[in-house]
């Protein structure tokens, strides 16, 4: 349903009136359900966006189109309008909004607030004073993670209430794990409340990624043992300070002089888009976490990367005063700082959050086209009919190369691809015929136009795509048989060029060149590395059938017939040479046999 004249003129007076701050605006549809909110500096700029220029997304005019009321909310700050749109999309779950694809609940460490507090993972995020680490995206990791620290701190497994007054009252009994020494005993007394404190703030330390504070106070008391002489619980602190050590050097890598930094970084592809974030404390990696964001209007990728840090840093508590970013952030966050490296440890950290959100982008896909096979062989055909500006998706492609050293047994070859991948029972040799001497483009005229008049004379299936082994000059000769054979413009015909990969196109000098990673380019080349390999083959062999028999045909006596014989009884001629008369005579006869033999030993 499109806006009326009256209506559309309705809209644009409510945009005039919007104010010129910053906030939150809503739309809604013709039900009054809100089908989008958006974030703004300045509401009445923003908005107004929406109905005076044209969209190159067809989403985002549907979406326009779809508009019946429009409501605002304004704020103070930037920051409020990031944190009350993150919050009203969660609400209401627009339909044209981002939609966040990893809405799941994940796994914190949990400090309880309670006498000889207990350590453990949880799902249930409770306000009740309690402090919590986390979320972790990886159970494996939460589990090494609470395995670690019990190894290092001995800790209650048990929910007794354990208050001074309930310990007095020594109505408990230690359990099997004070027994095989998980547990100190502070139901029974034997554990203080300041020693098992003492090692709580250790654990929180070391969640925290301060790790080197927890170092700095076990050597010190370490050293306050081994004066008082002490040296078995010596001994015990320094297996503990050997774990830490280890795990920190494990984690360690970038400068430690990182203290506390937020990571983000940012990749899309035409559905969807993959923001990684790392969180560093001191130089090492604590949290890691990538999510994903399905678009549904054209919204601009600074919008998109906003919307992640809001969401990722609400979800894992982050206060860091500094923000790593791919680009510059036309936006401002309280007490927070964003900055783009161009050099140095932070631009190692950038690089490397990259290189997750990709991989995860990656994964994603490869996730997706393993569901649906077909899926992928559409979206790659796609990509190279867009790349190439080809009418139709090139479901069939045959690639052609020459072959032949100094004009001598020149060769061709034809491969076939269907759906991106080699169809070998459809693969062609060529001899050449017309042509004398080494000449690429009049052999690559001659196969190319015996390949297409006997597919138009057998009605064949003919290709969508050819793809030539060579620069304009092979490509020139192919395109001329195809003018005589009256095809021009029922097949795409392409050359590439080795040097630089070069994509020639008929017609055209200038050359395009595909990003070097591209599917479209790789496919291209593996049809012309086929293509190459099959024809450099049969060249290979034709020459080898040439040689063998033209040496054998030097013998005199020995007619074709026999060399035939002697080839297929010892098949080669090496073989031949080694074997004694009589060897030979059980297949050619003993006075034949004696005029091969006498024929190598003059040779050798």
């Amino acid at each position: 349903m499109n806006i009326s004249e009256k209506h559309l003129a309705f809209l644009k007076d409510k945009v005039a009136a919007l104010p010129a701050n910053p906030g939150v605006y809503q739309y809604f549809d013709e039900h009054g359900k809100i089908i989008y909110v958006g974030k703004a500096k300045n509401i009445r700029k923003r908005v107004s966006s929406y109905f005076t220029k044209a969209h190159d997304s067809a989403k985002t005019r549907i979406l326009v189109r779809n508009i019946r009321e429009i409501k605002h909310i304004v704020v103070d700050t930037e920051q409020d309008a990031l944190l009350l749109e993150n919050n009203l999309i969660k609400k209401y779950q627009p339909r044209y909004n981002a939609l966040l694809k990893d809405d799941k609940t994940f796994p914190w460490i949990c400090v309880k607030n309670e006498p000889f507090p207990r350590v453990f993972s949880t799902r249930n995020f409770i306000r009740d004073g309690s402090t919590y680490f986390g979320p972790y995206t990886s159970g494996r990791t939460l589990k090494v993670m609470l395995d670690f620290i019990r190894q290092l701190f001995p800790l209650r497994t048990c929910t007794l209430n354990l208050a001074p007054v309930q310990i007095a009252k020594n109505n408990y009994k230690v359990c099997l794990e004070h027994h095989i020494g998980n547990c100190l005993g502070p139901c029974i007394g034997e554990q203080s409340e300041e020693n098992y404190q003492q090692n709580i703030e250790s654990i929180k330390n070391i969640l925290k990624g301060n790790i080197g504070q927890v170092i700095k106070l076990l050597k010190e008391k370490m050293t306050e043992l081994s004066q008082d002489y002490k040296f078995e619980e010596a001994q015990k602190l320094k297996e503990k300070l050997n774990h830490l050590e280890n795990y920190q050097a494990k984690s360690t890598i970038v400068s430690p002089s990182i203290h506390n930094v937020d990571v983000f970084s940012f990749v899309e592809d035409e559905g969807s888009a993959y923001v990684n974030f790392l969180k560093v404390v001191n130089g090492g990696i604590i949290q890691v976490h990538t999510i994903e964001l399905k678009k549904r209007t054209e919204e601009e990728k600074e919008s998109l990367l906003l919307t992640a840090i809001v969401e990722i840093r609400q979800r894992f508590q982050s206060t860091s005063r500094e923000v790593i970013v791919p680009f510059n952030v036309d936006f401002e966050l309280e007490n927070t700082k964003f900055l783009v490296p161009k050099q140095g440890d932070k631009k190692k950290l950038l690089d490397l959050s990259m290189r997750n959100a990709f991989y995860y982008k990656q994964e994603k896909l490869k996730q997706t086209m393993s569901r649906s096979p077909q899926k992928r062989v559409e979206r790659v055909m796609e990509t190279i009919r867009t790349d190439l500006r080809l009418k139709d998706q090139p479901v069939h492609i045959e690639g052609f190369d020459n072959s032949n050293i100094q004009g001598i047994n020149p060769v061709a070859s034809c491969v076939v691809f269907k759906n991106g991948k080699p169809s070998k029972r459809e693969y062609r040799h060529f001899n050449i015929k017309t042509v004398v001497g080494a000449d690429d483009f009049a052999s690559m005229e001659e196969i190319i136009y015996r390949r297409y008049k006997r597919q138009v004379d057998e009605n064949n299936t003919l290709p969508q795509l050819i793809v030539i082994d060579g620069g304009k000059g092979q490509l020139g000769a192919a395109v001329n048989s195809l003018r005589k054979l009256d095809l021009m413009g029922t097949i795409a015909v392409i050359g590439i060029a080795k040097r630089l990969e070069e994509i020639y196109f008929p017609g055209d000098s200038v050359p395009i060149y595909l990003d070097k990673n591209s599917e479209s380019l790789k496919i291209i080349q593996n049809i012309r590395n086929e293509s190459h390999r099959f024809g450099v083959n049969f060249h290979r062999q034709k020459r080898s059938k040439g040689f063998i028999k033209s040496e054998l045909e030097n013998i005199a006596g020995i007619g074709e017939k026999l060399i035939e014989k002697l080839l297929t009884e010892f098949k080669s001629v090496d073989a031949i040479k080694s074997k004694s008369i009589d060897e030979l005579s059980v297949v050619i006869g003993k006075a034949k046999a004696k005029l091969v033999s006498d024929y190598f030993n003059r040779s050798s």
